[in-house]
């Protein structure tokens, strides 16, 4: 479960706009949007500190404790949504939203599945596959998994996992449907069947009677030719 509170000082954000925004990630700032109950508050974060916020225990889901500069309410806020730099790969920007501790939340959680390796399908040969990489939640945001760890030692070839089958969490509601959810499956190999080469053997028998054969007018022609040079002619 998540569990985890971070105490993350931000600073609000006075002048808006694309190179603003990337003047303050020069300086190793994360420009960001804090919703709550009033009006949207534009924020900045320093790099290093949001991404010691997001690299606990509870990773992404974390309970946020946000405490704007010169002010001392705290606001008890989840990451909302994040964007990453294409190139470089470090945080953006971040949407924080918010929160009651005690009301109910809804997230996507990562599902991650274990024993893959020694499930039968698998040790005869077949290939695990698995639709559904994350599953949507409702919990109190203290409550909302990291992720969800599936185990699927036990899976045959032929044979799917689906939502139904996972054990619930307590004090966590599974949101999608639990029969046309698939989590894992196993199959056989595809066997990819070559076509038979009878075009092929066709073609090469026919090239092998060109090759041995004379056609028939040349073959008359040839005789004539022959018959001619042997002869002799009377005066």
């Amino acid at each position: 479960m998540s569990g985890d509170r971070f105490r993350l000082e931000v600073k609000e954000r006075q002048r808006l706009g694309s190179p603003e925004t990337r003047r303050l990630r020069k300086q190793g700032l994360v420009p960001g949007v804090l919703y709550g109950n009033g009006d949207p508050t534009a924020i900045l974060i320093e790099e290093r500190k949001l991404r010691a916020a997001l690299t606990t225990d509870s990773g992404l889901h974390a309970v946020l404790d946000v405490v704007v500069e010169g002010k001392s309410a705290t606001h008890p806020s989840i990451l909302k949504d994040y964007q990453r730099d294409p190139i470089r790969g470090l945080v953006s920007h971040v949407d924080l939203q918010e929160v009651r501790l005690d009301r109910p939340i809804q997230a996507a959680v990562q599902v991650h599945l274990v024993g893959a390796e020694d499930a039968p399908g698998v040790r005869e040969g077949g290939v695990i596959s698995q639709p559904a990489t994350t599953v949507n939640v409702e919990a109190l945001p203290m409550e909302i998994p990291e992720s969800i760890e599936v185990d699927v030692t036990s899976l045959e070839m032929n044979e799917s996992l689906r939502l139904s089958d996972v054990p619930t969490l307590e004090g966590v509601t599974f949101l999608d449907d639990p029969q046309d959810t698939v989590i894992a499956t196993i199959a056989p190999p595809r066997v990819e069947v070559e076509p038979e080469p009878e075009e092929e053997l066709e073609a090469v028998e026919g090239e092998e009677g060109e090759e041995g054969e004379a056609p028939e007018g040349a073959a008359e022609e040839a005789g004539g030719e022959a018959a001619g040079e042997s002869g002799t002619t009377e005066e």
